[in-house]
């Protein structure tokens, strides 16, 4: 069952060739085989997801209507709520924290007769870029488990690529999806800033963040999104725009892609004739390649560092200890209980992330750091407005590199540079996804990007799709995780 797609499970589901209690234990046996050595779970929901099985199985039985994503197992990312369950962020801030209600997310897939089978690993309050920022357990490639996933969402990227779960949710400040997307050889999507709510996510960057799939293929990646993209009254940040559906044909014949040359002319030798080589499929199937200046994205990390921080540090100030999370055992007196748990409960990049955001806001620097930043933001944004009066879509890769050892960056700054490439979509609120392209000397895989404008998902998945099908990356299993346990 691990090698078909999302949507052909629910489709022999919904033929009776298959139970949901069926595919749910094949799914979790799975999770108890690997997920040891994996570290992708934080947590695995057995009860929960088999009570939900037999419930779609007597639903069936019955003759009742079956939603989009019926007997589909599906993963969480640990700071989307799940009514009851632990929600963790990967931090020891919340390791006794139940959430006391369902993200919008969890109640559309629960609607649509999803099973949510557990939560999986992040960084820290989804504060890195290789899942190594997680105070709870580390999360290792499944195509090299010396190597990282990603992050912040690696948990789900890992848990995907090993086929321990057929679909999962991730969340995407500034390439959180993508580049574990990249790195596992999967495809990650992250919608047009509020397409889907945020209502159940804890925030880390109010005005980045964006709940997406990640998934084996563009189809169930589609799939998903058409459930979770409604619009929501409990986020302010909703767009009021009915759901829709993405019919994927191949809309290739015909289509402009811009390349921002000058914002990839960094790429190691190696990584620039995977990306030329995509292109040149691109080609083949009847796309046209022209040149788009993006010029300002070279000042998109230091934008990003500047807005993310800032609004984590004010975001992040409700963990003080008194309401609910961690509260020290040392602490006497009410500032000690601030101070110390804050000590306690946060891990190093989330306290180096809070300084940050703390200075920039700061009386006397906020006119030189947060207020240029922004209208760098602004430029960023009229930039990108001009490349898709050029093209229909912007090409680039999803990351730097494929994955890279756990351990072997340890400079801050140089894992910031990590999310170069996915960075920009999500500061101008653009719709983005990462699709496998190739796999190195090293046999590790390689992601190409697609963005495009706002609230054009609809541009985006038939191109992934068409290019998926012509490439063929995303259909291949780690050699570990492919052994049929029945």
């Amino acid at each position: 069952m691990h090698t078909l797609s999302a949507i052909d499970l629910r489709n022999k589901f919904i033929q009776g060739d298959l139970t949901a209690v069926e595919i749910t234990n094949h799914f979790l046996a799975r999770i108890d085989r690997y997920n040891q050595d994996l570290g992708a779970f934080l947590a695995v929901f057995h009860e929960r997801a088999l009570q939900k099985a037999k419930n779609l199985d007597e639903k069936r039985r019955k003759g009742e209507k079956l939603g989009k994503l019926a007997a589909i197992p599906i993963a969480l990312k640990d700071n989307i709520h799940v009514a009851g369950e632990i929600s963790t962020c990967g931090s020891q801030f919340l390791l006794n924290y139940r959430a006391p209600f369902d993200a919008t997310v969890t109640r559309l897939i629960e609607a649509e007769d999803g099973i949510i089978i557990g939560k999986t690993n992040m960084d820290e309050f989804a504060m890195g870029s290789s899942t190594e920022n997680s105070s709870i357990q580390k999360t290792f490639n499944p195509w090299n488990l010396k190597c990282s996933p990603g992050g912040s969402s690696g948990g789900s990227a890992a848990a995907v690529a090993a086929r321990l779960c057929p679909l999962a949710l991730g969340s995407d400040t500034g390439g959180s999806i993508r580049q574990p997307a990249s790195l596992c050889g999967i495809v990650g999507f992250k919608p047009t800033y509020g397409r889907v709510s945020r209502y159940g996510l804890v925030a880390y960057g109010s005005s980045l963040d964006q709940i997406g799939p990640l998934a084996t293929s563009t189809a169930d990646a589609a799939l998903l999104v058409e459930v979770i993209g409604q619009h929501c009254d409990k986020d302010s940040t909703s767009l009021p725009m009915p759901g829709e559906t993405y019919p994927l044909q191949e809309r290739v014949a015909g289509m402009r892609f811009g390349v921002p040359r000058q914002f990839i002319e960094g790429l190691a030798a190696d990584q620039q004739q995977i990306f030329n080589n995509s292109l040149e499929t691109l080609k083949s199937l009847g796309g046209t390649i022209v040149d788009v200046d993006l010029s300002s994205c070279k000042y998109a990390i230091a934008v990003y560092y500047i807005l993310a921080t800032a609004e984590a540090s004010t975001n992040l100030a409700r963990f003080d200890g008194i309401r609910y999370g961690k509260r020290s055992a040392r602490a006497k007196t009410l500032d000690e209980v601030y101070e110390l748990s804050k000590e306690e409960g946060f891990g190093p990049e989330v306290k180096r992330r809070i300084l940050l955001g703390t200075f920039v806001l700061s009386a006397g620097y906020q006119d030189a750091y947060y207020k240029k930043a922004q209208k760098v933001r602004t430029l960023l944004l009229q930039e990108f407005k001009k490349a898709f009066e050029k093209c229909h879509l912007v090409v680039s890769p999803a990351a730097v590199n494929g994955a890279f050892e756990i351990g072997a960056i340890k400079d801050p700054l140089q894992m910031y540079l990590e999310d170069i490439y996915t960075i920009p979509s999500n500061l101008v609120g653009i719709p983005a996804i990462s699709v496998p392209s190739a796999f190195t000397k090293d046999n590790k895989p390689v992601g190409l990007q697609f963005m495009g404008p706002q609230k054009q998902e609809a541009h985006i998945f038939p191109t992934a799709h068409a290019f998926e099908l012509a490439n063929g990356s995303s259909k291949k299993i780690p050699p570990l995780y492919q052994e049929n346990l029945a």
